[in-house]
């Protein structure tokens, strides 16, 4: 019995053993770390190794090219042909061990950096993204259908991502540097561009783009997307061709812009149009249209062109209507004057996180503006002149809701009156995190609705005391 135990014991030694030398040789097949094949250059997640080679053949193209050629170059198909003949030659020679997927996009990546704009190339042409946010060289994140998301994207190192904040903003004759660390410019597109660079940046370089859309966004596209309802959608039409003025509040990317440009829609075509803005941004859709910018000073301090002054002259050049991309300082004094002077319909946005703060944010701006008035006559003014709040919102799940649709109806004493028309109800969030709601008509019927009788603009009353819908 003793002697079939320590046999079996023993076959389980050598067995062991087996295994154990079995081991040793595979890992001694196994290349050290300096010997391991690198992964694939077309994974997700490109290495530092493709980056090494691609700065690399960088260096030695712009050598051998004419970038002044290059530059002067209509036809961007030749360029491209040459670069891909430089990067097939210099990896022949060089001898790197790539497929011809990766010299592929090898390739495409040398060409963006030299004819465009390097990884935003294709994140510009991708229709799905409305935002850019470049946190640092190796950090890329985009918003895609109301959500943000990091990029397997990357710059090479920061003298890549100057190198490309330089190349837009010399396009729009404008500078960056230690002394104008800060810079606001306009991609060829239209898409609003802002870059802040070191030392004002810690971390490096950092860049936000707000993507033009080449396809304007239209209220049926709204409606369908649950923003708003087809009722708040006709009300607020008619409200714009009943020439009322209207301010859209919100946060940073909650639409402000978009539905601006969207209520701009719905101005008559035989109207004078002038807008105003600090980065061009509004697609408007009338023939009879002025565009206005203003302008930072330059290096000297000199040649700036402000807000206020861009919206002083305006009232000089007959307008029907003002549309001023977005009130944020003191140039609220001279629109809430246009407004109360006869140049009813107009339309801009103001930041605020809801439509009380928007009228409180009104009578602080003013009072900046050294507006030397009481509180109560700046209340009057701002009662007087505005309309309408629209309250837009960018909920935690990526979508945008039109939250409340506020009449300011006056004062009482020392305090602007206002009544809510509609609004979005937040019930719940589901076990996916998307944000389930309502949309309601308050019963509330707008004073409105006596003006816009007299433009032949007509209301079902249902429209205002009824649930709307789901969301």
């Amino acid at each position: 019995m003793w002697n079939l135990k320590a046999k079996i014991e023993s076959d389980d030694l050598n067995k062991q053993l087996q295994v154990n030398e079995k081991e040793a040789v595979d890992e001694k097949k196994k290349p050290s770390e300096s010997q391991q094949i690198k992964p694939n250059l077309m994974e997700e997640s490109i290495n530092e190794h493709y980056y090494q080679i691609k700065d690399k053949l960088f260096t030695e193209i712009i050598n051998e090219l004419n970038l002044k050629a290059v530059q002067d170059e209509k036809d961007n198909s030749s360029v491209r042909n040459a670069i891909k003949g430089l990067v097939d030659k210099l990896c022949n020679k060089y001898q790197y061990a790539i497929n011809d997927s990766e010299r592929a996009r090898l390739t495409t990546d040398i060409q963006d950096d030299i004819l465009g704009l390097g990884p935003l190339e294709h994140l510009l042409s991708d229709s799905e993204i409305s935002e850019i946010m470049v946190n640092r060289s190796d950090q890329i994140y985009v918003e895609k259908k109301g959500q943000i998301i990091l990029t397997n994207d990357r710059f090479s190192d920061d003298k890549h991502l100057l190198r490309v904040i330089n190349k837009i903003v010399s396009r729009v004759g404008r500078r960056v540097d230690e002394l104008t660390p800060m810079v606001d410019a306009r991609l060829e597109d239209g898409s609003r561009f802002n870059a802040i660079i070191p030392p004002i940046a810690i971390d490096g370089p950092a860049i936000s783009i707000r993507k033009f859309s080449v396809v304007p966004l239209q209220m049926e596209d709204l409606i369908k997307k649950n923003t708003l309802t087809q009722a708040m959608a006709e009300f607020l039409s008619g409200l714009v061709k009943a020439k009322t003025n209207i301010i859209i509040s919100g946060g940073t990317g909650s639409g402000k812009t978009t539905l601006l440009n969207i209520l701009s829609g719905f101005i008559p075509h035989n109207e004078r149009v002038i807008t105003i803005e600090d980065t061009a941004e509004l697609q408007m859709q009338q023939d009879h249209v002025i565009r206005l910018e203003s302008r930072p000073p330059n290096i000297e301090g000199k040649g700036e062109v402000t807000f206020r002054a861009c919206v002083k002259n305006c009232l000089r050049m007959r307008p029907d209507r003002v549309v001023l991309g977005e009130i944020r300082g003191e140039e609220i004094i001279d629109m809430l004057q246009a407004m109360n002077t006869g140049h009813d319909g107009s339309l801009s946005t103001i930041h605020a996180n809801n439509p009380r703060e928007a009228l409180s944010r009104m009578e602080n701006l003013m009072s900046l503006g050294g507006v030397n008035q009481t509180a109560k006559s700046m209340r009057q003014q701002i009662s007087s002149a505005v309309n309408i709040i629209i309250q837009v919102s960018r909920l935690g799940d990526g979508t945008r809701k039109l939250n409340s649709i506020h009449e300011i109806t006056g004062m009482e004493g020392d305090v602007i009156t206002s009544q809510e028309i509609y609004r979005f109800n937040r019930i719940s969030t589901d076990e996916n995190g998307n944000i389930v709601g309502s949309f309601e008509a308050t019963g509330v019927r707008p004073n409105l609705v006596k003006r816009l009788e007299s433009y032949g603009i007509k209301f079902d009353e249902n429209l205002f005391n009824e649930r709307l819908n789901e969301s």
